[in-house]
């Protein structure tokens, strides 16, 4: 189980088992670079599809700000 940066408890994810999602981007080139991303009502998980153990789990508001801080900068 994964424990969150910051938290002391593990956080249980509601969903068992969990939908993994492949990146789109992982498809293409050499694929060496694959992220898996499965969703709960209140968590963001995610792992290496090559390496399936390890798990970050991060609160949905932070996955959000995440994504939103690595789109481009728009003019």
């Amino acid at each position: 189980m994964a424990v969150p940066q910051g938290q002391e408890t593990p956080v249980v994810l509601d969903r068992d088992p969990l939908v993994w999602v492949k990146s789109s981007a992982s498809s293409s080139g050499s694929g060496a670079e694959c992220v898996e991303v499965a969703t709960t009502e209140s968590h963001v998980a995610v792992r290496d599809s090559k390496d399936p153990g390890p798990t970050i789990v991060v609160p949905g508001r932070s996955w959000q700000a995440f994504l939103f801080s690595a789109l481009p900068a728009r003019r």
